[in-house]
């Protein structure tokens, strides 16, 4: 398992080895052991699964408010996704500054995204799987989100028109926002 820093303070790209033959692969998705190795902690305790039926749904820019913040390692498991995140840790020295990262079952990469981030993922294909594990339970009380399209952050998502959720139509701008990360 590779272990990529970003341009991104704590974010990291996971890259597994795949193991294949004739009748398919093998990869190990996930390892406690490797990642303390590298100096990463984080105590899962919840994963996530979610589906998309078209090329082009945007789901985010999203978080969870104060002590339910999560930590999440996210992957496409088919399909293909340009994943994004914010680093809205206020003193980071990447503070503000975004990173997109095409996530696909092809490709098998891994993205670490520590508390205090936004997050979101653009589908580049029908028929997307995505699944992430996260280091707290979700909140509904705290779950929240920001404009995919917000000027301030300036994402280049590469559409203009996103296939949106209500929720995602309707998320406040980030000067409208009440998040409250630090570094």
């Amino acid at each position: 398992m590779d272990i990529i820093k970003t341009s991104i303070q704590d974010l990291y790209i996971i890259q597994p080895q795949v193991f294949g033959d004739s009748r398919g692969w093998f990869t190990e998705s996930w390892s406690k052991k490797a990642f303390e190795e590298a100096g990463l902690y984080y105590d899962f305790v919840q994963d996530n699964h979610s589906f998309s039926a078209n090329k082009g749904v945007l789901r985010g820019l999203h978080y969870q408010k104060g002590e339910a913040a999560q930590a999440k390692l996210v992957r496409c498991t088919r399909g293909a996704v340009l994943d994004v995140v914010v680093d809205m840790r206020k003193g980071s020295p990447t503070y503000m500054k975004w990173e997109a990262v095409e996530l696909s079952c092809q490709n098998h990469r891994q993205l670490l995204i520590p508390r205090g981030f936004l997050h979101g993922f653009l589908t580049l294909t029908d028929n997307v799987e995505f699944q992430y594990k996260v280091d707290n339970y979700y909140n509904q009380e705290a779950d929240r989100s920001i404009r995919w399209d917000d000027p301030e952050i300036n994402i280049d998502w590469g559409v203009k028109d996103p296939i949106l959720s209500d929720k995602d139509k309707n998320a406040p701008f980030l000067r409208d926002s009440d998040i409250d990360f630090y570094y």
